[in-house]
């Protein structure tokens, strides 16, 4: 556990990590290029390392060198002996390394933590048998263990539902240039978290793919458009941006965050046209952002399209004038964890009212009092809540090394709010 110290004045500069979202990306897309590509700034942390580990597993090779990371791809012919895969609780690593081992002949079993287990695949495992692959969720729960017996990736056209997480579409697009034949997938229901699905078309594009857009709405990758080897440089990570911008606004101080692009293709940088409507200052740069936090006050908003950032969003607006109302959020409740209840729970804590729907969280701003901060294994809540405790005396993180799933310095890069 750790306590965080009220501070009296904030004026400070952070530089952030690699984007894991764009990483993980990256990391699964160099490993199906025939030949060696450099990732420039990748993130090293729990979540990309599973990635990385089960990758090298299935015969990629690696080479780290300061800020570069050597890719040696294998074209898509992977280590049909592997018939394991641990990924701990990245649902990102599940995801897309479950599409992976399609193209891999033989049988594969991933499996994962105990919240893991609890995470919907069924509607990637139904893309996956739409394109030729057997592939079943061991306990018929719909949820990891995840078995795929695989003689390759056939191709052809595969409906995919959109509601739950985009991750199932983004882990069919990046392999089907391997498929035997074209690859059409058509959206079914409302897309969640469309800026990642961008990104995935983004970081394919930059390896040498193109995804095509139907007017309907579906997506086409043309098989044998092969991936190229490229030196890719992976951006700073725009969810952790938001814990600095968040440490502004609240306190009515000042944070220059250093390695962002405020016009990045990550959905997340969004987070600083809502500190805007909420009363902050934004001033960008190139390749930075500086929040002036000033009176804050409530908001509604979707957030649909950025659900990593409801966390630090629901926490900034408990020092809000008013109510903030954070909508289209249903899909949160299958994150690491139910994060709508958790935050809830949690906001309740801290002397905050806040009301819970199926698919929303209401907060009003008041009066925000010590308490010891449940984070439920979930590195989003740990960093968010830290934030109110620049402002409010004995709040206290409870499992704070849960932020290594996503961001190993974060408490470290937190110190440097202090000086």
């Amino acid at each position: 556990m750790i306590e965080i110290r009220p501070l009296t004045r904030l004026d400070a500069i952070v530089t952030i990590p690699g984007s894991k979202s764009l990483t993980h990306r990256a990391l699964l897309i160099a490993a199906l290029v025939d030949g060696e590509s450099i990732l420039i700034n990748s993130l090293q942390s729990e979540d990309t390392n599973y990635t990385t580990q089960a990758l090298e597993r299935l015969g990629i090779q690696f080479l780290r060198e300061g800020d570069l990371l050597h890719v040696f791809g294998k074209g898509g012919r992977l280590n049909g002996g592997v018939e394991n895969i641990f990924i701990g609780n990245s649902g990102t690593s599940m995801r897309f390394l479950t599409a992976l081992v399609a193209l891999k002949k033989g049988h594969t079993l991933l499996d994962g933590g105990e919240r893991m287990r609890m995470r919907p695949m069924s509607d990637l495992i139904d893309g996956l048998m739409a394109l030729g692959v057997n592939a079943y969720c061991r306990d018929d729960q719909g949820c990891p263990p995840v078995i795929i017996e695989s003689k390759g990736l056939r191709g052809g056209k595969a409906k995919v539902r959109g509601d739950k997480s985009s991750q199932f579409l983004s882990a069919l697009l990046m392999v089907a240039p391997y498929a035997e034949k074209d690859v059409e997938c058509e959206v079914t229901g409302h897309l969640a978290s469309k800026p990642y699905v961008k990104m995935t078309c983004e970081v394919m594009s930059n390896f040498g793919v193109e995804v095509h857009r139907s007017e309907s709405g579906s997506f086409f990758v043309k098989a044998g458009r092969k991936y190229q080897p490229r030196r890719y440089f992976v951006e700073g990570d725009a969810s952790n941006a938001s814990y600095f911008f968040s440490a502004a606004a609240v306190t009515r101080g000042k944070v220059r965050v250093e390695n962002f692009r405020p016009d990045s293709i990550q959905g997340d940088s969004g987070f600083l046209n809502i500190l805007e409507k909420m009363g902050c200052e934004i001033i960008r740069g190139d390749h930075w952002a500086e929040v002036h936090g000033k009176e804050l006050k409530g908001i509604e908003v979707d957030m649909n399209e950025m659900p990593d950032l409801v966390p630090t969003l629901a926490v900034t607006s408990a020092f809000a004038c008013g109510k903030t109302l954070i909508t289209n959020i249903g899909h949160l409740r299958s994150k690491e964890s139910d994060r709508i209840s958790a935050l809830t729970r949690e906001l309740r804590k801290i002397g905050i009212r806040a009301e819970e729907g199926e698919d929303w969280l209401k907060v009003e701003g008041g009066k925000v009092h010590g308490a010891e901060i449940e984070t439920y294994n979930d590195h989003r809540l740990a960093m968010s809540f830290a934030i109110a405790g620049l402002i409010a005396p004995g709040i206290k993180i409870k499992g704070e090394r849960c932020v290594d799933k996503s961001f190993p310095g974060f408490w470290e890069v937190f110190e440097e709010v202090y000086r």
